[in-house]
């Protein structure tokens, strides 16, 4: 059998370090360009087999075929918002006649960054990456050397194309849809660590507030709040003065303080008016129907693969953020105010 030859064989060769072998290698700086005209040199004569993303870092042209899409186990079971999205990844890729694979991170594969299979097992030209695992196994991915964009996630510390929701100009204009309906007492629902995502709506609806010099109410910020109705119950409970309004960062948030409000006697959107964000079936299906912000989900998946098969041909070219735009569903669960404050 013949021995694989690996990046610890050229430094052996050349009498450096591994390291400076990978820089070479992948055209990252660090390192001379005689050191990495040598590099380039030995790995030619040794036969060292280049990964995919290594070869398009060194000029090489072939078309794009094997499309990897890796996310959480927790993101694939949202299968409402993130399983359109793969949908649409999944359309477009066939439409170019490239393969897709896919890969579930586990909550173990995270911590330990144990790499999926596919990567090694299969001639992978991209990657695509669909919202958050963590930012030391995103890295990892990205270290690979094969081109990779991030789908509803970014980081200042990840050096990747991003494809996301313009999220504080949507929650922006949510927020400023329950101004005209001349609310002033406006609540926020949201857990800010849990996705760059809802900070950016918290953002947005701040920016909203002091656009119309509305003064934010400390009380009514809730921006460790988790999707979950008893908690939501308790904090609802807690305070002695009830807003006008809602503006939740997602449809779950949306629709579970619309049912707790019910559950407490309160009539929406007679007494308060609930706005949230996505356009998934949460608010669709709730009672009375919650005005949302819509996010094309067809349109995130297609303009994935776009991103992808460019960056695929431009490897060297600066990093992209590319923010898609949203739109306001006006439904049932927003009126115009009645009250300031609904008293306990």
């Amino acid at each position: 059998m013949v021995k694989k030859i690996s990046m610890q064989d050229i430094a052996n060769q050349l009498n450096i370090s591994k390291n400076s072998v990978s820089q070479a290698l992948s055209g990252k700086p660090g390192v001379s360009e005689e050191t990495r005209r040598l590099v380039k040199q030995a790995a030619d004569e040794l036969g060292y087999q280049y990964s995919a993303g290594r070869m398009h870092q060194q000029g090489f042209k072939k078309a794009p075929k094997n499309i990897a899409l890796i996310a959480s186990d927790y993101a694939f079971s949202l299968k409402s918002f993130f399983g359109e999205i793969y949908l649409s990844v999944e359309k477009e890729l066939r439409e170019r006649g490239m393969n897709l694979f896919i890969e579930s991170i586990s909550g173990e594969a995270k911590e330990s960054l144990t790499l999926p299979a596919l990567l090694s097992n299969h001639e992978i030209d991209g990657i695509l990456i669909l919202s958050h695992i963590s930012t030391d196994y995103t890295e990892k991915i990205i270290s690979t050397g094969i081109p990779t964009v991030l789908i509803d996630h970014h980081s200042p510390y990840l050096q990747a194309d991003s494809i996301l929701t313009n999220n504080r100009f949507g929650a922006f204009t949510a927020v400023e849809h329950l101004i005209s309906l001349g609310h002033s007492s406006i609540a926020f629902v949201g857990d800010v660590e849990f996705s760059p995502s809802y900070q950016e709506r918290y953002e947005g609806y701040l920016l909203a507030l002091d656009k119309y010099g509305i003064e934010p109410i400390p009380e009514f910020i809730f921006k460790n709040a988790h999707e979950n109705q008893d908690e939501i119950g308790q904090n609802i409970e807690n305070i002695k003065t009830k807003p006008s309004a809602w503006f939740c960062v997602n449809d779950g948030h949306g629709f579970n303080v619309t049912a707790v409000l019910q559950q407490k006697g309160y009539k929406v959107p007679e007494d308060a008016s609930v706005c949230s964000f996505d356009n998934g079936q949460l608010s669709q299906i709730a009672t009375p129907r919650i005005t949302t912000m819509e996010i094309d989900l067809n349109y995130f998946g297609k303009k994935a693969v776009e991103q992808l098969c460019w960056r695929i041909g431009n490897i060297n070219e600066p990093i992209h953020e590319i923010l898609l735009p949203t739109k306001l569903i006006v439904r049932e669960s927003t009126a115009q105010r009645k009250l300031d404050f609904l008293k306990n």
